[in-house]
C-alpha cells in the first residue's frame, strides 16, 4: 500500500550482524502504525481486510530471509514471523507484549535502515467468479478503518482508491458486461463504482488472481 501510513513513514536503523542489538520498542512499533487500533475494530468492520506489516531495507540486496526480528519480554524470547518474499509479515499484536520494556531485537547491521509501513490486501472468494459488492466494498471498509485509526487525525488520514487484482500472466478480468485486460504488470486496477455496488453483478477472471491488493492509486 503506497503511502498510506497514518504517520511518517518510520525509517528505523537496524542493528547488529552478528550480535543482535535493539531495534525498536514494540509498544511503539505497533502505536505509531495503528495497528492496535486495527485488531479492536469489530471483526464485521474489517473482514474484508487483511493487514499486514512492511519491513522494507533501503539497501536492495538484502534478502526478505535477512530480516530476522525476536521479541524480548522479560526472560522470554520469540521470533517474529519471517518476512514473505514481497517483505511482508502477518503482525498481529500480542497484548502480553504491549509494556514499555518488550524490546524488538533484529539481526542486521546498524548502518542499515528500513522503512516500515504495512500492506492491505482483500480476501477472495474461491474459484474465478465473485460477486462484485463483497470484494469492491474493500476499498470503503479500508477507508472507514483508516479513519477510525486515525483518531483525531482523521483529516489527515490517506485513502485507498483501487483494487489491484494481480496475475501471473496477461489476463482479462469481466464485471458484468465490461471487460478489462491486465497492464503491462499483469495488473488490472478497479475503483469501485457506486451503481456496481448496488447491482452486484458478478466478476468473471480468466486465471485467478494471486493477490487483490488495497492501494492509493
Amino acid at each position: 500500500m503506497k503511502n498510506l501510513a497514518l504517520l511518517p513513514l518510520l525509517l528505523l536503523s537496524l542493528a547488529a550482524h552478528a550480535d543482535e542489538r535493539e531495534w525498536h520498542p514494540y509498544k511503539k512499533l505497533v502505536e505509531d502504525l495503528r495497528l492496535d487500533k486495527f485488531y479492536a475494530l469489530p471483526a464485521a468492520e474489517r473482514d474484508k481486510v487483511n493487514l499486514y506489516l512492511t519491513i522494507k531495507p533501503q539497501n536492495k540486496n538484502i534478502k526478505p530471509s535477512e530480516v530476522v526480528l525476536t521479541v524480548v519480554h522479560g526472560s522470554e524470547r520469540q521470533q517474529l514471523p519471517a518476512l514473505s518474499p514481497d517483505y511482508r509479515m502477518a503482525f498481529v499484536p500480542n497484548p502480553k507484549w504491549m509494556t514499555d520494556d518488550t524490546k524488538i531485537l533484529t539481526s542486521l547491521p546498524k548502518e542499515e535502515k528500513s522503512k516500515v509501513d504495512y500492506d492491505a490486501t482483500t480476501p477472495l472468494p474461491e474459484g474465478l467468479q465473485w460477486n462484485y459488492a463483497p470484494v469492491m466494498s474493500s476499498v470503503g471498509q479500508m477507508n472507514q478503518a483508516i479513519k477510525k485509526m486515525a483518531g483525531a487525525l482523521s483529516m489527515f488520514a490517506p485513502s485507498v482508491k483501487v483494487v489491484v487484482f494481480k496475475f501471473n500472466h496477461p489476463a482479462q478480468l469481466k464485471v458484468g458486461s465490461a471487460v478489462f485486460n491486465t497492464d503491462a504488470k499483469n495488473q488490472i486496477k478497479l475503483k469501485p463504482d457506486s451503481a456496481l455496488l448496488k447491482e452486484n453483478p458478478l466478476m468473471v477472471a480468466s486465471e485467478r488472481p494471486f493477490e487483490a491488493e488495497l492501494d492509493s492509486e
